[in-house]
């Protein structure tokens, strides 16, 4: 009785749950990052959402530190191999795939903000939708050490990490199913990400 009594409790549910989720969320964000297409932003704050309802101590630092260090991580490799592709003759696919997501509007606008306020700039640029490609490019094409991005970098993971985390509490809080606050937490985060791109298109 006492047998069954542990193997029915949420608590080995949720440390399975654990343990398979935080590799997992550790793995597609350090990919959405070298690929830019895995919508990293809906994880974190799926994930968040998750955290929340969780028991667990520490679920939401947790969540924090790995979807964080594998931003970071993801963005050095990215950069590192952009760097690479710089310095051969041929370039690299990575670097082209670069610049094919850096339209020249954007990477100019990148360029100047740039020459403004040096690696400042990466914290915003990781915080708006589509403004991490071009201002890396913009980082790239300056020729900035990799020290010094990385130096800039990770500031910008921690704020982008605790932003979408925000936004996976506020779901998390709102609804009393972890189902609804994951679903309400994507929603949002699409819409930040489609917003702003509508919104240029039809101001232009």
């Amino acid at each position: 009785m006492n047998f069954l009594a542990a193997v029915s409790s949420p608590l080995p549910q949720q440390s399975t749950q654990q343990a398979i989720g935080y590799p997992t969320l550790f793995l597609l964000v350090l990919i959405g990052a070298l690929v830019p297409v895995v919508p990293t932003g809906a994880l974190v704050s799926s994930a968040a959402v998750v955290a929340f309802h969780q028991a667990a101590p520490f679920a939401l630092l947790l969540v924090f530190v790995v979807a964080s260090v594998a931003a970071f991580l993801g963005d050095i490799a990215l950069y590192w191999l952009g760097r690479r592709g710089m310095g051969s003759k041929n370039g690299s696919r990575w670097l082209e795939a670069i610049r094919r997501r850096a339209p020249e509007d954007r990477l100019a606008q990148a360029q100047a903000k740039l020459e403004d306020h040096g690696v400042a700039v990466l914290v915003l640029s990781r915080l708006m939708p589509a403004g991490r490609i071009p201002v890396m490019l913009a980082c790239l094409m300056a020729k900035m050490p990799l020290r010094r991005f990385a130096r800039g970098n990770l500031p910008a993971c921690l704020a982008w990490a605790v932003t979408y985390q925000l936004i996976g509490i506020l779901g998390g809080s709102l609804f009393a199913e972890p189902w609804q606050g994951v679903l309400a937490a994507v929603v949002l985060t699409l819409l930040i990400s489609v917003v702003p791109s509508v919104w240029r298109r039809v101001v232009r």
